[in-house]
């Protein structure tokens, strides 16, 4: 039996897990507490609120409703802590970060969520670097940390219960790509030459498949992911393209379940000429689900079709950055309508920087759920933002 509806609750409880690391800005920012004997620990952090109000259209009269909000945005507030130390011809390397939620539950008073995200060390040389631990997955990585609105809110869709949820809003994922969930991993990286780099690592794998009342689904192999990217200048603009992937197979006990096969790629390019950046990413996958690359919920999927793209447009004049965005993904029922939709964001938002630490964010975002069967389904949620964002 298929079952693929998740319901609103454990959506919100998702909510917290779907944003990334600022990695760029971070290795920037960082706060060094100590540097000495060829060690050094450093931190970095990231606090935001936002005033939010939605404006939520759905089938049937009883959703319909405008919600006020105070809460973070796309990214959760985070302190991370980083160690670096060479030994001989060996950089070794740590990152921990401690991931949080501003918003109390009505329910469990000042039950905040936090949530470690990273965790890993890493062993480094002129022959590359290998990553062990949890971090992001690479499947989709460059596609969320390259968005042009992460500091920023994005869609909060009433149907993935992220109106009223206690956790982040969700950017552009559904809606343009999956979220490479934080998980356990092998990785290595070639060095980077002449603007080239690979990355390729074991993943631990999710079940895909696990709905029998009397079998158990397993994986013979880890999830395989890589991503290949290279930067280049091109008529006076700087380009950063990338090309990504995942693969895993699920089997059952049960011979009666189908083993279900999941693949994906990613790609996408960024060009920057001067003040302005363009960028266009998409992917497109088949049984896997397209929000969450670790397949969160565990939502039995089906070897179906999901794709995405995502276009946007920047321009910076002074301390202001005023971005356009556009992101589509259309899901033949892996997502949250199981008989498929097209989820559908819009959005411009405006970053002032009061200085190297400190900016203001306006924003106003359209997200649609388009049914491929009926109404039923169908989401209409407009939704203005404005909020500071601080970072070290």
């Amino acid at each position: 039996m298929h079952n693929n509806k998740i319901d609103q609750a454990r959506m919100s409880r998702l909510a917290l897990a779907a944003a990334v690391a600022l990695a760029s800005q971070q290795a920037a920012a960082e706060i060094v507490l100590y540097d000495k004997d060829q060690t050094t620990f450093s931190t970095d952090g990231y606090v935001n609120a936002f005033y939010v109000n939605s404006d939520v259209d759905r089938d049937g009269e009883q959703f319909d409703r405008r919600q006020s909000r105070v809460k973070m945005g796309f990214l959760p507030n985070w302190i991370g802590f980083n160690m670096g130390k060479q030994v001989d011809d060996i950089k070794l390397g740590a990152r921990s970060s401690f991931w949080v939620t501003i918003n109390d539950s009505e329910t469990n008073g000042t039950a905040t969520a936090i949530d470690v995200r990273q965790f890993y060390g890493t062993a480094g040389g002129d022959w590359g670097e290998v990553l062990v631990g949890k971090d992001f997955g690479l499947f989709a990585r460059s596609n969320i940390l390259l968005d042009e609105l992460l500091a920023g809110y994005g869609q909060v869709s009433d149907t993935l219960g992220l109106v009223d949820g206690g956790g982040v809003s969700f950017g552009n994922i559904g809606s343009g790509y999956p979220y490479p969930f934080p998980t356990s991993q092998i990785t290595y990286r070639s060095p980077k030459s002449d603007g080239l780099r690979a990355a390729v690592g074991i993943m631990d794998p999710v079940d895909t498949n696990d709905d029998s009342p009397t079998g158990k689904a397993y994986q013979e192999n880890p999830r395989f992911e890589s991503e290949i990217t290279y930067e280049f200048d091109l008529g006076g603009a700087q380009i950063y393209s990338w090309v990504n992937g995942a693969y895993q197979t699920s089997e059952n006990t049960d011979p009666n379940v189908d083993t279900v096969t999941s693949k994906g790629l990613g790609y996408g390019v960024q060009a920057r000429m001067g003040a302005v950046t363009l960028v266009g990413s998409g992917f497109q996958a088949k049984g896997i689900n397209p929000f969450f690359t670790n397949n969160a919920g565990e939502p039995t999927l089906r070897e179906v079709d999901s794709d995405g793209y995502l276009l946007q447009g920047s321009y910076r004049f002074g301390k202001n950055r005023v971005a356009l965005s556009y992101g589509k993904t259309k899901d033949d029922g892996n997502g949250v309508v199981n008989t498929g939709a097209d989820y559908e964001t819009r959005g411009v938002a405006l970053f002032h920087d009061i200085n190297d630490n400190l900016k203001l964010v306006a924003e106003y975002n359209q997200f649609e759920i388009d049914g491929h069967e009926g109404d039923a389904q169908n989401e209409d949620t407009d939704t203005f933002a404005v909020g500071a964002v601080l970072s070290w």
